[in-house]
């Protein structure tokens, strides 16, 4: 390998340094109709009437929308591959408003002045109907939040809408509680992790465009173009070969954007209207009418006997859809299905419990981690606490009990772990931060006091037996290639790391390899950039159509020279015949597809995969606590991740950099608060704080490699399982220092001195 596991600089990274407009926005024409989003006060109520007449009458105002003027037919906006589990409860405009923030009407003008002044003169007459805020009191409320008698779902999980249930499901090994009744140590803990957003630095947008042929175009940041299309076709009720999707560089995603959040409104327009269109999130709008991450409660019941080996766990999960049900049965899943297998793979039971409901918040989505992240502060926190009661070092306890290669996962649909180096990862992890000379806490003699903590997760790479990935590579006439993807760029580097790929298979150099973005009209076929899949399942098509296309080349030389097939080599630069000196360059052999001399240099191949092989992490963290603030102060974080082979070594650890520093908001920073009435006061960043580098500390990363057999060069995923440990990592570093267990996130300050206080009140100190 001369490309794979080398720093190879990203593809697009002189474009970005030098300001080169490749965003939306600077694709979108100067000219195209702005459109604005009129939202709902309330957050459950009935539009009775739009008074538009005096916003119709400010110059440049062209359009104002409502409910009555779009199509009746009911859609998911989650990016899922059909059949989605994710309800068909939301229309363009919908009568009914189920949450502050929820659209009301489309305004659209010439320019954002006008179209803002008109929103202030639209009348709107609202029917306010009574809420459920609160997601543990939603299920059978006498209020229902999808009354609508065409609620359909494709693949439910014993969903009642009438109940406000979106999903629910049990999964189990042996009998848990029986295992649980027998153990000598058991925890029974409840955790509460709130909503979380992207914060991502491009907010939601999309252009439109009618062209020539009368076809839809959408330009869109978004994670998953062919989705987008599959949506707009349902919500529009054109076909989808009306539609096509243009996806240019986008600002980042980390999931918000694997949800369909805005491209329906300049879509209905451009459609309706004929006439180009774009819509610019504001940062309030994406903090208020988004698709943040689930709220969830987890209750986690684990037992080990007196050797200290986990016999039975039992997690259950409630979920806070929010006011649609895009991605909750898929995310509420991975709370067990990404926990319980780091645990019960020797244990005699386990189960997992699930259920999701909605609410009249903001709808929620797919974020970095989809689920995992909740469950692993649960388990994790449960596990640390379950090792402290039984006097067990908490690395040593996780040791004792984790998954190992050769494994079988039960609880993962029982996959066995073919590559995991979880136990040198935690090994690695605990040596970085010196563990065994400063755990638990050291008390530093100014009021401060230093403590560590421990935490290790795992994650998937792509979805087995749903995702699908394609690669279309052909040769050019000076014996370039080029590359077409249907997978999304997000930041993530993947286009680099799919060329390294190529370079690699096809025996050249990576910039030889002309990687295109995605546009659904020429892209071969893929399910999107989520679910850790691109590395993993995108590479298996890039290595497939590596190989076809060397067998093309291989062909089309010999018959220039006049060989079989059979006794001709490639090696990058020429087709040859070892032991003679026959042979031909990839240039001429290039140039003779082009002229018809040789058939078409050109391959196409997809991929699949039944398994979706786990990447694990372990990591440990060093804090210190201001006992009279409560502040904390990240130390030292260390982190040993297994992803298989890694490709791109520089873009593997700035993506777990990435991962970690947003972990540690989840962890101390990051809050989504309502007002009573359902309001989100978290609108701007001023108000929900992100972390700067300057709050994340020292962040340490290396690699325990594993190999994968099923995975390109033998990579696993990385992109997800990197933001899982910090929450409970930092958790355990505070019990630690201070006696507190913090059972909710984030864990603030504020809650430090307020704890300790009760504290010291309790055991009179």
């Amino acid at each position: 390998m001369k490309a794979v596991n080398t720093p190879v600089r990203k593809k697009d990274a002189m474009a970005l340094v030098t300001g080169k407009p490749v965003y939306t926005d600077d694709i979108a024409p100067k000219d195209c109709l702005v459109l604005k989003i009129l939202r709902s006060p309330h957050a459950h109520a009935l539009v009775k009437e739009v008074k538009k007449d005096a916003a119709l009458k400010v110059p440049g105002v062209e359009y104002v929308f409502t409910h009555e003027d779009v199509p009746g037919t009911r859609f998911t906006i989650a990016g899922q591959t059909f059949p989605e589990l994710s309800p068909y409860d939301r229309l363009i405009l919908d009568q009914r408003v189920r949450f502050v923030g929820d659209a009301v009407a489309i305004v659209a003008g010439k320019d954002e002045a006008s179209v803002n002044k008109a929103m202030k003169l639209i009348k709107v007459t609202y029917e306010v109907l009574e809420p459920v805020l609160d997601f543990t009191r939603s299920k059978d409320n006498r209020v229902i939040i999808h009354p609508e008698s065409d609620w359909s779902i494709p693949v439910g999980l014993e969903p009642d809408k009438d109940r406000n249930v979106v999903c629910h499901g049990i999964e189990e090994r042996g009998n848990a509680e029986e295992e649980l009744a027998k153990c000598s140590y058991v925890v029974d803990e409840t955790y509460h992790t709130k909503a979380n957003q992207q914060a991502m630095m491009e907010t939601f947008r999309a252009y439109t465009h009618i062209d020539v042929n009368g076809r839809l175009n959408v330009v869109s940041s978004t994670q998953v173009p062919f989705h987008v299309r599959k949506t707009l076709a349902t919500a529009l009720e054109i076909p989808k070969s009306q539609i096509r999707i243009v996806k240019p560089r986008i600002g980042g995603g980390f999931g918000a954007k694997q949800t369909v959040v805005c491209e329906m409104y300049p879509a209905f327009v451009s459609w309706k209207t004929k006439r180009p269109a774009k819509i610019v999130y504001t940062r309030e709008e994406s903090q208020i009418a988004a698709s943040p991450r689930h709220e969830m409660q987890v209750r986690v019941r684990a037992g080990a006997d007196e050797n200290g080996k986990i016999q039975a766990m039992i997690v259950e999960t409630l979920s806070n859809a929010g006011a649609y049900g895009e991605h909750t049965p898929t995310t509420i899943g991975l709370t067990g299905a990404k926990t319980l297998p780091l645990y019960t793979s020797n244990a005699k039971a386990y189960k997992f419990e699930f259920e999701g409901v909605y609410t009249n918040t903001q709808a929620a989505g797919a974020y970095r981690g989809y689920g995992a992240t909740q469950g692993t502060f649960a388990v994790e926190s449960a596990v640390s606490q379950l090792a402290e009661k039984m006097n067990i070092d908490p690395i040593r306890f996780r040791e004792m009990n984790m998954v190992r290669e050769g494994d079988i996962m039960h609880a993962y649909h029982g996959e066995t772990a073919n590559a995991c180096a979880l136990d040198r990862c935690l090994e690695r992890a605990k040596q970085m931060i010196g563990w065994d000379s400063k755990y638990p806490c050291r008390d530093m003699g100014n009021g401060k006091v230093r403590s560590v903590g421990v935490a290790m997760t795992m994650q998937g790479s792509s979805i087995q037996q749903v995702d699908v990935a394609s690669v279309s590579i052909k040769t050019g006439d000076d014996g370039f290639y080029n590359m077409q993807i249907g997978a999304t760029d997000m930041g993530t580097g993947c286009d680099t790391i799919l060329a390294q790929m190529a370079a690699d298979c096809l025996h050249t150099e990576v910039d030889n390899i002309v990687v295109s973005g995605v546009d659904t009209d020429v892209s071969p076929y893929d399910s999107g950039s989520y679910a850790s899949s691109t590395t993993y399942l995108t590479g298996q098509a890039t290595i497939k159509t590596c190989e076809t296309l060397k067998k093309k080349i291989i062909e089309a030389g010999a018959q220039m020279i006049g060989c079989s097939s059979e006794d001709a080599e490639f090696n990058g630069r020429e087709v040859f015949v070892p032991g003679t000196d026959q042979k031909v360059s990839l240039k001429d052999v290039a140039n003779a597809a082009m002229c018809g001399s040789v058939h078409t240099l050109e391959a196409c191949e997809k991929s699949t995969s039944p398994v979706s092989p786990p990447p694990f992490m372990a990591a440990t963290v060093e804090i210190e606590i201001d006992k009279e603030t409560g502040h904390i102060e990240l130390i030292d974080y260390c982190a040993a991740v297994d992803c298989g082979t890694v490709i791109n070594t520089n873009l593997a650890r700035v993506q777990a950099e990435g991962g970690i520093a947003q972990g540690i908001g989840m962890a101390l920073y990051e809050d989504v608060v309502h007002s009573k009435a359902g309001k989100c006061y978290t609108d701007s960043f001023l108000q929900y704080k992100i972390p700067s580098r300057l709050d994340t500390g020292k962040i340490r990363v290396e690699f325990e490699s594993s190999y994968e057999p099923t995975g390109p060069f033998g990579a696993k995923s990385i992109g997800e399982v990197v933001i899982n440990t910090p929450s409970p990592a930092i958790a355990h570093a505070v019990y630690n220092g201070t006696g507190l267990r913090f059972r909710e996130l984030p864990i603030t300050g504020e809650k430090i001195v307020m704890g300790l206080k009760e504290l010291e009140k309790d055991t009179g100190k």
